[in-house]
C-alpha cells in the first residue's frame, strides 16, 4: 500500500505541483487548504509525513505543528519563505523535523522527505534501485557507477539521467521528455543541458561494453541501446 503525504498548503499552484510529483513517485496524497482542515485530515487519515506550510488561513503552520506534536511524533517537514530564519528556528524548536525554502525544486523535495522518513523508521517506495548490465553497475540506492569492477566518480544528476535511459532499454526520450522526467516539472532551463549530462557520461562510459552504449538518436533525443535488448 502507498505511504500517504499530507499537504498543508493554501497555494493551490504549489499544492497542485507537489501532488503530482509525489503521485509520480508512488505516494498517495492528501491536501489541505487551512491548518484546521490539516489537523482534521492528519486525524483522520494518519499519513506517513506531513508538508506544512508557515503562513495558513484559520491555523498557522506554528499552530498545526503544536496541536499535531502533542498527539503524535509524525515527520514534520515546513515549506517556509526564502530568508526567514526566525520561522525555520521556531518550527524545529516546536518539532519539525526539517524545512525546505521555496522557491525549491522537486528532486530536493523527495531527497528530504525521503531522508526523513528514513530517520523516522519508515521505508519509501524507492527502494532496491540497482540496474546491471555488461560491465556495468548503476546502484541508485548509494548513489555509485560501478564500471569495469571499478566506481567511478559521478554527479547525482548524471546517476539520475543514466539509470532514467537505463530502465527503458532501446526506448528513445526527447530531451524534453528528459528535463521532465528527471530534472522535474519545476525545471525552465535549457535543453542543452541534457546534451551536455550525456557528453559527461560518455566520457566515463564509451568503449566499455559491446552490449550496451548511450545513442543519440539524431532530430529526437537520446536511448540507452542495449543489443538484442
Amino acid at each position: 500500500m502507498s505511504k500517504s503525504i499530507l499537504i498543508v498548503e493554501d497555494d493551490g499552484n504549489i499544492a497542485d505541483l507537489l501532488r503530482l510529483y509525489l503521485e509520480k513517485e508512488g505516494f498517495r496524497v492528501l491536501i489541505a487548504s487551512d491548518g484546521a482542515m490539516g489537523v482534521e485530515l492528519f486525524r483522520k487519515e494518519k499519513p506517513a509525513l506531513i508538508l506544512l506550510d508557515l503562513m495558513l488561513p484559520v491555523l498557522d503552520g506554528w499552530g498545526v505543528c503544536r496541536t499535531i506534536r502533542q498527539e503524535s511524533d509524525v515527520p514534520i517537514i515546513m515549506l517556509t519563505a526564502k530568508g526567514e530564519t526566525m520561522d525555520k528556528v521556531t518550527g524545529l524548536k516546536l518539532g519539525a523535523d526539517d524545512y525546505i525554502t521555496k522557491p525549491f525544486e522537486m528532486k530536493e523535495v523527495l531527497a528530504r522527505i525521503e531522508a526523513v522518513l528514513r530517520r523516522s523508521g519508515e521505508e519509501t517506495v524507492k527502494s532496491g534501485k540497482r540496474l546491471e548490465y555488461d560491465r556495468l553497475l548503476i546502484d541508485m540506492d548509494a548513489f555509485e557507477l560501478t564500471v569495469n569492477g571499478k566506481k567511478v566518480d559521478t554527479p547525482p544528476k548524471e546517476m539520475e539521467l543514466l539509470f532514467h535511459l537505463a530502465s527503458a532499454p532501446n526506448r528513445v526520450y526527447t530531451r524534453n521528455q528528459l528535463l521532465d522526467e528527471v530534472w522535474g516539472f519545476d525545471y525552465f532551463g535549457d535543453s542543452r543541458t541534457v546534451d551536455v549530462h550525456i557528453k559527461r557520461l560518455r566520457e566515463k562510459l564509451e568503449g566499455v561494453s559491446d552490449q550496451w552504449s548511450l545513442k543519440t538518436v539524431w532530430g529526437v533525443g537520446y536511448k540507452f541501446e542495449v543489443v538484442n535488448g
